[in-house]
This record gives structure tokens, C-alpha cells and sequence, in this order.
């Protein structure tokens, strides 16, 4: 027993330096992101026309944060879980940011995003980054001028659902989350990334066909803990028992409640 102990512990140790490296490994391919990017932003310095410019540079500038959060992610510990945000602050500050953009390629951009704040068990920063994985998917794997719309809704036990649609050909792949395979010339990644998301704060990702024929994700988002069983309390002292919410068991807005 106390040569299998001693040998656990040397195995344990050995695991966290191996993720200390690897985390360490992320953190350094990712800067030097940084040499080609400040290459960039000089040949976007040369633009003449001005709206160019400034476009470029805003993009730039929006990738050049997105190198230094992977940096600061890659070296900060496990998180304990705590985190939260509003998710329609965050779900109505990316739509806005992906607009002009579905404007410039002729695709009409529907929204339903819940009234007032709705809390969920996951960082501003992860939630942005499913929602542009989401939408990005749209933009890269849709012809111009497929339309797409973006609801956000409460869910009956506690967090949100978001749904993104679109009215393109839909998946081809019978499991696109899976991860490092895409039928679409992409790395296979943003799915599975969305899904670890959905998963850390005690949700769900489901992916199928929208009511148009298209593709549909759904993203369940898990309820801040406190907020979640401050309300299973209330609606017991309200009406009794409380029957489980049902998950949704197809992909168009009706039935993703």
C-alpha cells in the first residue's frame, strides 16, 4: 500500500508538470502570433482611404485582444466554477458586433433576446466566444445572403437558452462537434469548443435542422446556483412539487422553450 501510494503521488506530480508545459507551450505559440500581427497593423497604417483603414485596424485590434486572452488563459490556474454574467448583455454585445457584417453580405439578421438581465453560470468572455464561434460557423459555411436569426430565452429551470439558425443547406456531418473533423475545410474545433462552453456551466449543446431546412444549434446555459434554487423554493411554496423541465427534443425556436 505505501509502494502504490508513493507511486500515485510521483504520477500526480509528474501530471501537473506535463499541464504546467503544455499550458506553458499554448502560451508562447500564441505570442508569437504577435510578430505577423504587428506586421499587420503597419501594412494597415498605409492604407489611404481612411474607412478602410480604420477598419482594418479595429479588426486588428480585436485579434490582437483575442491572442492576449489565450496568453492570460493558457497561464491562469483551474477556475473554481464561480463565475457568471448577464448573458443578454453579452448575447446583444456580439450580434450588434456581427451586424454590419451580415448587412455587407446581404443576409438578413433576425434577433429575440429575453427582457432584462438573465444570469448564467459562465464567464462574459466564454460566452462571447460560443457566440462567435457560432456565428462565424454561419458566415464560413453559408452562401452570401443566407439569412440567420439568433433567440435567447429563459429556461423554465433556471439559465437560457440561445439558439442560432440559419436557412443554409444545414449540417452534413452527422456529429459536428466532434472534435479535429470538419467537412468544411475547418480546423473541427468551434463546435466542440461551444460544447465544453455549454458544458462547464451545467448545460447543453444540441445541433439539428432549423425550420427552414437549415442548420440550427442550440445552447442551453446553466443558472447561477444561488438564483437557480432561490427560485425551485419559490415555485414550490407557490404550487407544490415542481415537474422537470423538459430539454429541448428538436431544433426550431418553438420547441427549443
Amino acid at each position: 500500500m505505501r509502494r502504490a501510494g508513493a507511486g500515485l503521488n510521483r504520477l500526480a506530480l509528474r501530471i501537473g508538470e506535463l499541464l504546467a508545459h503544455e499550458r506553458e507551450a499554448v502560451a508562447d505559440l500564441s505570442h508569437r502570433l504577435r510578430t505577423p500581427l504587428t506586421a499587420l497593423r503597419i501594412d494597415a497604417e498605409s492604407l489611404r482611404d481612411h474607412a478602410e483603414r480604420t477598419q482594418v485596424l479595429d479588426d486588428t485590434g480585436a485579434l490582437e485582444r483575442t491572442v492576449d486572452e489565450v496568453i492570460r488563459e493558457a497561464r491562469r490556474p483551474a477556475r473554481g466554477g464561480r463565475e457568471a454574467c448577464d448573458a443578454a448583455a453579452v448575447v446583444a454585445e456580439r450580434t450588434a458586433f456581427w451586424l454590419p457584417l451580415a448587412e455587407d453580405t446581404d443576409r438578413a439578421m433576425t434577433t429575440e433576446l429575453t427582457s432584462g438581465e438573465l444570469p448564467v453560470r459562465v464567464s462574459a468572455e466564454d460566452l462571447a466566444a460560443c457566440m462567435d464561434i457560432l456565428l462565424e460557423n454561419v458566415f464560413a459555411h453559408t452562401p452570401d445572403g443566407v439569412g440567420l436569426a439568433i433567440r435567447l430565452s429563459r429556461r423554465a429551470a433556471g439559465g437560457a437558452w440561445l439558439v442560432v439558425a440559419d436557412d443554409g443547406p444545414g449540417f452534413r456531418s452527422p456529429d459536428p462537434t466532434e472534435r479535429g473533423r470538419s467537412s468544411g475545410g475547418s480546423t473541427g474545433l468551434g463546435l466542440d469548443i461551444a460544447r465544453r462552453i455549454a458544458e462547464s456551466s451545467g448545460g447543453t449543446l444540441t445541433i439539428g435542422p432549423s425550420a427552414s431546412g437549415g442548420g440550427s444549434v442550440a445552447v442551453g446555459l446553466g443558472p447561477v446556483a444561488g438564483l437557480a434554487d432561490g427560485a425551485r423554493r419559490h415555485r414550490r411554496i407557490r404550487s407544490g412539487p415542481v415537474r422537470p423541465a423538459a430539454e429541448p427534443v428538436s431544433y426550431s425556436w418553438a420547441e427549443a422553450e
